[in-house]
């Protein structure tokens, strides 16, 4: 089967197929960038950052491995490592060794990370609800999840399941 694929001649994406992939390829540009633009106009920090201050704001205690947080962030160690040693600059993180594991290192928001975390989150929210959200219908918004699914599964990243906030809350809006 390997040496079929090899040798076959490419699967040429048609003009609906290539208009789809265009279209997406744009939002996937332009979506972190409006994200980050409204991250720095509303909380003076990058959404890298929040996404990193936030994912361990929803852990246990505030803390998570290393190693889990940056799956959780979507990022290499040493570029969460990098990030980390600026937020602990700012007193927004700290990293110490997991009790547990003295190999491991546990990464722990701080009060005052947890305070910008919640100062930041309204602009966050307001500004994903408006460009992710809104635009979309209630069945658009399943399809998006139902998509996504399918696209980490085909990436071989699947979401964690173990992530902070992962599961639905039907008391949310």
């Amino acid at each position: 089967m390997e040496e079929e694929r090899e040798t076959a001649d490419p699967r040429w994406l048609d003009a609906d197929h290539q208009q789809q992939w265009y279209a997406f390829a744009y939002v996937l540009t332009q979506l972190p960038a409006a994200l980050e633009a409204r991250m720095q106009r509303d909380a003076g920090i990058a959404q890298f950052d929040y996404v990193v201050m936030s994912s361990l704001s929803m852990a246990p205690e505030r803390t998570l491995r290393m190693s889990d947080l940056a799956q959780y962030a979507g990022s290499t160690l040493s570029r969460l490592s990098n990030v980390v040693i600026r937020l602990e600059k700012r007193g927004w993180m700290r990293r110490h060794p997991d009790p547990a594991d003295g190999r491991a290192t546990l990464a722990t928001l701080t009060d005052d990370g947890m305070d910008k975390v919640v100062a930041a989150a309204p602009g966050h929210v307001d500004a994903v609800r408006q460009l992710i959200f809104d635009p979309l219908t209630k069945a658009q918004q399943r399809q998006l999840g139902a998509i996504s699914q399918r696209m980490l599964a085909a990436l071989q990243a699947p979401w964690p399941a173990d992530w902070p906030g992962t599961t639905p809350s039907a008391d949310r809006d």
